[in-house]
């Protein structure tokens, strides 16, 4: 028997399904993230080129292994050996066929809404990459796009910046400073209210607590 949180998510993530599409995204509901990694792959064909950004659900998933093990060609910037070797396989993955991310926050009309550091994830989502694939936890959805912006900066930032080891204010105290530090994952700000070509980016929503 489903649980109240589930059933809340459901049918708060139909709600959003239709909201996304009516936004020109391509969005799709999946209960568990082991469906959703199942959707994924089945939205990209064999042989595609791939690439993705610093997204912890995308991994925790298993769906990057899954790439790995199967018939693509990946662009892993996991793998660069030295920061430039990271930043040109940044580069490479604007030119992917998919590129696979989630979001910071998500409103319940359908507003994306991310916050980066140096802005190469941003990028791919804004133009670059002929496909993106947002997977995107339903502990990620905000009442409006202010919300969505506080809980980026309020909570997804500082977790990131502790994950990162970043010498910032927000990841000695859990709480945004506003900061300005040469650190700072709080550099660039992309909403992205309406997906443009229509269906280029496909939004997979879970279920499930993923990511930050």
């Amino acid at each position: 028997m489903a649980t109240p949180k589930e059933i809340r998510n459901e049918l708060l993530g139909k709600t959003l399904v239709e909201n996304l599409n009516n936004r020109h995204f391509e969005a799709y509901y999946c209960p568990t993230a082991a469906e959703a990694l199942e959707k994924a792959l089945s939205l990209i064909p064999e042989k595609s080129s791939v690439s993705w950004g610093g997204s912890m659900t995308i991994r925790d998933m298993g769906l990057t292994k899954a790439l790995h093990e199967r018939d693509y060609e990946v662009i892993d910037r996991d793998l660069g050996k030295t920061p430039e070797e990271v930043a040109a396989l940044h580069r490479q993955g604007l030119l992917a066929d998919y590129f696979l991310t989630s979001t910071n926050a998500i409103s319940e009309e359908g507003i994306l809404v991310n916050i980066d550091g140096t802005g190469n994830r941003l990028a791919a989502i804004c133009f670059g990459p002929k496909n993106v694939i947002v997977i995107c936890g339903m502990n990620k959805v905000a009442k409006d796009v202010d919300a969505a912006v506080k809980r980026v900066r309020g909570y997804a930032a500082p977790v990131n910046s502790m994950r990162f080891r970043g010498k910032t204010p927000c990841a000695s105290t859990g709480r945004c400073h506003n900061c300005i530090s040469a650190e700072c994952i709080c550099n660039q700000v992309l909403i992205t209210r309406v997906c443009r070509p229509a269906g280029r980016i496909k939004v997979i929503l879970v279920g499930e607590d993923l990511g930050y």
